[in-house]
């Protein structure tokens, strides 16, 4: 059974892979292609067939073709030109693909800003990529307003807004797109592979956000091969993208794996789980793609008996855990499941083409799992200073040979980029691009996700920094200093945010609680909070962390004082709520 298994899955990924080749050979390194040229080829080659769908709107390829042509007039005559950055702050919507569309079309770059981060990480981010300007929907606009004077060099007539109708503190873009209805963008920059698309931004395991470079090539490639190759997209699908456009999910996935094959995206301002399945019969979805925790969302909502009732062929993702995802897939009857491995900077990948519950599909060629130390994720050398790769029933780093063909570009930021890439892994010279996860090796190849190493952990989908949340709760009055990790929640995916607070007589929980609230999006926040007089260091004058996650939020274990946030308050955690959320009785919200 196990041989026919592995030939029926080499099967599916041969004809994966023939679905993809005609987009993958024009995105080649050098070719002159990029998504604002691959548009024009829809536009000309399926004009009024669906293209972008959103509420009560609809665009077919000819129309999108125009509203980009437009806004990228727009960019022109406020002083955008080739190779500026322009900073992109809002919800999904058709105006995002405009935006960052457009700014491809004159050889500018959208850097593509998460929408849940304010205050210093909100200015880091602009500040980082060296904005020329900053386009920002109307929903974002207070935020963006009371950090700009931490911004140097962005001044206040460098930002514009997309109002909807909402009154408006900035200048309106609105009115620029209104000097250009019909008139074709002319004199435009011959695209090139290696040119630069955008910024997407990543939590690194020390510090702020940071800049991922994003080449055409490296936009293009996932939404030729997911999109058309193992999704099998094709002109008479519907793709529902409600994973944010700002996240590589969303525009690798979704805008670009419409491009690549011609189906309409569907497009939702944001995640509900009460209306996805209302939203997905209204747009005829046949595909929609997901992070694991949209699934758990979906699974967790009551039976809605119409919740069966759709045209879905397949959904298409990472992060669905294996707990859930058989389940998950039964009670809503999704005919196929395809997950995907992949980091938004690109040089490592895997693909689930078979539907296998709970793996990410098979190592590739150019991948290897490297014994290394788990808890740190530093790889162990031999006596030679090389690498050693791993067996099946293994655990290890996952890493990427970094080719021509299989590129890094790096962050904004170098001694970032350097960080990112191990040389002499197997032989002098090589370099191999450091994923940062842990991956478990089965039989046949297959990988399963294991953790995150290092700093960085994943909760709600999002890569959270544990130095960048320490750094901001060390303002909070009364706090001297915090020590901010990953712990397991039984029945969620990934690991919730836990504080232990070094204080002084000054530190008031309720303040603590508002402070949290207030500042950090819902996936930063710690949900347990250890309060100490003391805070135990390492030999070498590090935070302990491996401790800490070991004993975790157990009052039995942890003689300190322990509190859970409880909606937008701290509340005592005794044995009676630890018992609660051990048994699945209490969640985490």
């Amino acid at each position: 059974m196990g041989r026919l298994e592995n030939l029926g899955t080499l099967w599916a990924e041969l004809r994966a892979i023939s679905r993809a080749l005609p987009q993958l050979a024009r995105i080649r390194p050098g070719a002159p292609w990029s998504p604002a040229r691959l548009l024009e080829k829809r536009a000309r080659e399926m004009g009024q067939k669906p293209a972008v769908l959103f509420e009560d709107q609809r665009y077919n390829w000819a129309e999108v073709d125009r509203e980009v042509d437009r806004t990228a007039q727009a960019f022109l005559e406020i002083g955008v030109r080739q190779g500026d950055v322009v900073a992109l702050l809002m919800d999904n919507r058709p105006e995002f693909l405009f935006a960052v569309t457009g700014l491809n079309r004159i050889g500018a770059s959208g850097a593509l800003i998460n929408t849940n981060i304010s205050g210093a990480a909100l200015a880091h981010a602009i500040r980082i990529a060296e904005c020329a300007a900053v386009l920002v929907g109307a929903e974002h606009e207070q935020k963006l307003e009371s950090v700009l004077p931490e911004i140097k060099g962005l001044a206040k007539e460098h930002v514009w807004v997309q109002r909807d109708g909402v009154d408006a503190a900035f200048r309106s873009f609105d009115e620029r797109l209104a000097n250009h209805d019909d008139n074709p963008l002319h004199d435009r920059p011959v695209p090139s592979n290696e040119d630069a698309f955008g910024y997407i931004y990543t939590s690194g395991t020390t510090g702020l956000p940071k800049a991922a470079v994003i080449s055409n090539q490296r936009v293009m490639a996932p939404g030729a091969m997911l999109g058309r190759g193992v999704f099998g997209l094709t002109p008479h699908d519907v793709l529902y993208v409600t994973t944010p456009l700002y996240h590589s999910v969303g525009m690798f996935i979704g805008w670009n794996g419409a491009l690549a094959s011609g189906a309409a995206i569907a497009l939702r301002r944001k995640f509900s789980a009460s209306r996805f399945f209302e939203d997905v019969r209204r747009f005829e979805a046949s595909v929609f793609i997901y992070i694991g925790e949209l699934c758990r969302y979906l699974l967790n909502q009551p039976v809605d008996p119409e919740e069966r009732n759709h045209c879905l062929r397949m959904a298409g993702g990472n992060g669905l855990r294996p707990d859930i995802w058989e389940a998950f897939q039964s009670r809503f009857a999704i005919p196929a499941i395809r997950e995907y491995y992949g980091a938004t900077e690109g040089a490592v990948m895997t693909v689930n083409v078979a539907g296998k519950a709970g793996m990410v599909g098979r190592m590739m060629p150019a991948s290897h799992l490297l014994r290394c130390d788990l808890e740190t994720g530093e790889p162990l050398r031999d006596a030679n200073g090389h690498c050693q790769a791993l067996g099946a029933g293994e655990t290890g780093l996952l890493v990427g040979k970094i080719t021509s063909a299989n590129p890094f570009d790096g962050y904004a930021d170098r001694e970032a980029t350097r960080k990112k890439i191990l040389e002499d892994v197997f032989e002098p010279g090589d370099q191999y691009f450091n994923s940062g996860d842990l991956l478990t090796l089965h039989p046949h190849r297959w990988l399963s996700f294991a953790d995150r190493v290092g700093d960085t952990f994943r909760w709600k989908g999002e890569n959270v920094s544990t130095n960048e949340v320490a750094e901001l709760l060390n303002g909070v009055p009364g706090v001297l200093e915090t020590n901010v990790y990953g712990v397991e929640v039984p029945g969620s995916d990934g690991r919730a945010g836990m504080a232990s607070v070094n204080h002084d007589d000054d530190f008031s929980i309720a303040a603590f609680a508002e402070f949290v609230t207030r500042e950090l999006p819902g996936y930063m926040r710690p949900y347990f909070v250890r309060l100490q007089r003391e805070m135990q260091i390492t030999v070498t004058f590090k935070h302990q962390k491996v401790d800490y996650r070991r004993q975790g939020y157990d009052p039995s274990v942890v003689d300190d004082p322990l509190y859970f946030l409880d909606g937008d308050r701290y509340v005592p955690l005794d044995a009676e709520l630890f018992a609660s959320l051990k048994e699945g009785r209490r969640e985490v919200r």
